[in-house]
């Protein structure tokens, strides 16, 4: 078994596309995979099928049930801020070991399994915890998402160099297009490409739900090609 954390260089970058459209893959390639996303903020009850964790039960084809999400995503919170703060704000708190064990039995769900994170490398997600504290303490692969905004380079490159520095292995840098932006999706992979060798960038144009792109078939392949592990 092997899994993967899907996290990014800042939040709204296409995470949850990324990692839908990977699931997506597998499943086409009739790889047995399971997806989760134990940490949200920002969830409204009543718009269940348009939150993430909603998003990720589609891509595994799946009905959004409370049963599910529970089974997904058992950390919710309503507030869109950091978890920390969301927490605080429904006078709760995140417990950061309830979350990494749950992810750490969540990760011998399926052959592959993909384990989306909340925010960037380094939102807070406890008072002294942020998500790349939650990565290390897996011990898994992570796959960095970027936009291809002005000024995406630098936060891509700083996530890298921050998970990289806690000895996390990055399987590849995804740049993820965004919608408007003065920086062509090609000019951006090339820039970046220059700096994070060895570590492959993969680009992905913005596409409609569920659309195939041989970039999907390139993340798969890279995954795939990992020897399955559990830490």
């Amino acid at each position: 078994m092997s899994a993967i954390f899907v996290t990014g260089a800042g939040t709204d970058i296409g995470k949850t596309f990324v990692a839908c459209g990977l699931v997506a893959e597998l499943r086409r390639r009739c790889r047995a995979v399971a997806a989760f996303k134990p940490l949200v903020s920002g969830f409204d009850p009543a718009h269940a099928p348009a939150s993430d964790p909603g998003a990720l039960l589609a891509a595994l084809g799946e009905p959004v049930s409370p049963a599910n999400l529970d089974r997904i995503a058992p950390f919710r919170y309503r507030a869109a801020l950091a978890p920390d703060m969301a927490a605080a704000a429904e006078g709760k708190s995140v417990d950061f070991d309830a979350v990494v064990a749950f992810s750490r039995r969540a990760m011998i769900a399926a052959d592959r399994v993909i384990i989306e994170g909340v925010g960037g490398v380094m939102s807070p997600i406890t008072e002294r915890h942020t998500v790349i504290d939650w990565i290390a303490a897996l011990g898994v692969p992570a796959l960095l998402i970027s936009g291809t905004y002005l000024g995406a380079q630098t936060h891509a490159l700083t996530a890298l160099a921050a998970l990289q520095r806690r000895s996390v292995a990055v399987h590849a840098v995804v740049a993820s297009e965004t919608t408007g932006s003065t920086v062509s999706l090609s000019e951006n992979m090339r820039s970046l490409a220059r700096f994070t060798a060895p570590v492959p960038v993969v680009a992905i144009p913005r596409l409609a739900p569920g659309v195939a792109h041989p970039a999907f078939a390139a993340l798969a392949d890279l995954f795939c090609s990992t020897p399955t592990h559990v830490r």
